[in-house]
């Protein structure tokens, strides 16, 4: 696809234009029309740049993320935890939880929109945090056998999700922080 006509600056804006829709409206109601109006620019290039309404969507959220898990490498496991969550704020955090509550109940209605998440954004993610437990088994902080690894990705996502259903608050930094040091690292035995 030739998304090299674009500069970083205005793809930066209509990723950020896609996100502001998203939240106003949702999933469904979000059409290539109204982001073709709110980025001056025409649905048919909208469709040449990015394909599809599902892959315009997972892009603007990879697009928005403050950092890659694979980028992060502090020397210490707990110290690439924490600084993922200093990477970002409680604002934008509960924002982000928000859209992804939406999104992941638009894909029950969606096969195009899952199929995108996964691939594009779900499981970068997810070989971005395997990438960064290697790196802990590799340094020694975690034993290669600890059967608690391949469970990291759902913890995190559990710790996530289990907050706003239990609390009826959002997951912010403080929470996330003291999950990982209370439930996460503990259980990987660092």
């Amino acid at each position: 696809m030739a998304r090299s006509r674009l500069t970083p600056e205005r793809e930066a804006e209509l990723y950020g234009a896609v996100l502001d829709l998203l939240r106003e409206v949702g999933y469904d109601a979000l059409t290539m029309d109204a982001v073709a109006a709110r980025t001056r620019s025409s649905k048919a290039t909208l469709y040449r740049q990015w394909g599809s309404k599902p892959e315009l969507v997972v892009r603007a959220m990879r697009h928005n993320k403050p950092v890659s898990l694979e980028q992060l490498d502090t020397g210490s496991l707990r110290g690439d935890f924490h600084a993922l969550l200093a990477a970002g704020d409680d604002c934008q955090m509960e924002r982000d939880t928000a859209l992804m509550r939406g999104l992941f109940h638009a894909v029950h209605n969606n096969p195009d929109l899952h199929q995108a998440l996964r691939e594009l954004l779900i499981e970068p993610e997810i070989n971005g945090l395997q990438a960064l437990l290697r790196r802990a088994v590799d340094r020694g902080e975690i034993a290669a056998d600890n059967p608690a690894l391949k469970y990291v990705t759902h913890m995190l996502v559990g710790a996530l999700v289990a907050r706003q259903l239990i609390e009826d608050r959002s997951p912010d930094r403080s929470f996330l922080r003291s999950y990982l040091d209370a439930v996460v690292l503990p259980s990987l035995g660092v």
